[in-house]
């Protein structure tokens, strides 16, 4: 009897296995066709390609942990997301809205403030990059439902793809909006540094220029972004 138990176990636990595998595996099947189906341009920053998801230009490192967020982040009223495009303040946002939250912890005169000691990004997670795939380990293993309220984000992700439930709650969203051209400057000598460091060729101010007109430019387009914020203009909580 217990033998036959036994054998009764490992073959439930062997079946689990598998309709895990096998559940993976559609996932990684249905991500790669998704991949194959995006209009994609070669970005001229540091990644090969731009993907066109949800109406913005995305490295496909990021369309895997963007899906991952968009279907399981669950918004809570007292949420604080910092969001901003790449090169238009988002580090001083961070620093600013993690100061302001936790004032009452912190002085600013303590020299072991923790933005004395850390990165802003660290200190305010972005769902996209680290919450939801990043490659810190010890990012990817908070447990989002539980964290501290308030609780404070950061994301790129434009507001018309948010997930569902961040639009229709009360949570509130800081928006960092800069000047265009400057976003395009700082965002160029950006990329350009980075791509020195990979041995890889300078990209000209006429061919950056051509592709940022065109709104190619990761989590862009800028002119779609702004515009796409308006559609959250009823909202009292942006």
């Amino acid at each position: 009897m217990a033998s036959t138990d036994l054998k009764h176990m490992k073959e439930d636990q062997s079946r689990d296995g598998q309709e895990k595998i096998s559940e993976e595996n559609k996932v990684i099947h249905d991500y790669n066709n998704l991949i194959l189906s995006l209009p994609r341009e070669d970005d001229g920053s540091v990644s090969q390609y731009l993907y066109f998801y949800h109406e913005f230009w995305c490295p496909s490192t990021f369309i895997q942990s963007t899906i991952s967020f968009q279907n399981n982040f669950h918004a809570k009223d007292s949420d604080i997301i910092a969001a901003s495009m790449p090169k238009s303040g988002s580090t001083w946002l961070k620093g600013l809205a993690y100061a302001i939250v936790n004032r009452q912890y912190f002085t600013s005169l303590e020299n072991k403030h923790p933005l004395l000691l850390s990165n802003p990004h660290e200190l305010v997670p972005q769902f996209e990059a680290s919450l939801y795939g990043g490659k810190d380990p010890v990012l990817t293993q908070v447990d989002v439902p539980n964290m501290t309220e308030p609780r404070l984000f950061g994301t790129r992700v434009p507001f018309p793809s948010l997930p569902k439930s961040v639009k229709e709650s009360n949570c509130k969203i800081i928006y960092i909006c800069r000047n265009p051209f400057d976003i395009f400057v700082s965002y160029w000598t950006f990329f350009n540094k980075i791509r020195l460091k990979k041995s890889l060729t300078e990209l000209t101010l006429e061919e950056a220029f051509e592709r940022y007109c065109k709104g190619i430019c990761i989590f862009g387009s800028v002119l779609g972004e702004y515009v796409g914020l308006l559609q959250g203009k009823h909202r009292k909580t942006i």
